[in-house]
């Protein structure tokens, strides 16, 4: 059975790193990035580059490393991809992190339009204490 387009559209985020070549291909310019609250910076964001700026360019700061690591992806006929998979990073206290995620991406038009997103922030805070 064959990858469904919006898998294979999601899946070049994930496995570029979030590079920049990539987002500005995929991102809609209406994209609604929606944190989960009680994460570290939860909210709802408008854009690429404000999800971006305000919210990774507060998150980053507080690791060595972090990143998203898929482990399963799954579509809808609706447009949906959920991707269900861990955080893992190494926050600048010293404490490692691998904290499970559920994605739920929109895709429209051959573009994502929407992430929301659903983590454990718990562990990402636990990991962020000194």
């Amino acid at each position: 059975m064959s990858e469904s387009p919006n898998i294979t559209l999601i899946k070049r985020l994930y496995e570029s790193g979030m590079a920049p070549e990539v987002t500005a291909e995929v991102m809609a310019e209406d994209l609604v990035w929606d944190i989960t609250p009680g994460f570290p910076y939860g909210g709802v964001y408008h854009g690429w580059s404000s999800a971006g700026s305000d919210f990774f360019g507060r998150l980053a700061p507080n690791f060595e490393a972090f990143g998203a690591v898929p482990e399963e992806y799954f579509a809808d006929d609706a447009g949906h991809v959920f991707v269900y998979g861990h955080y893992h990073g190494k926050a600048k206290t010293g404490n490692e992190v691998d904290a499970r995620f559920v994605h739920l991406w929109t895709v429209r038009d051959g573009k994502a339009v929407q992430l929301r997103q659903a983590a454990d922030s718990h562990l990402i805070h636990e990991a962020l204490k000194g």
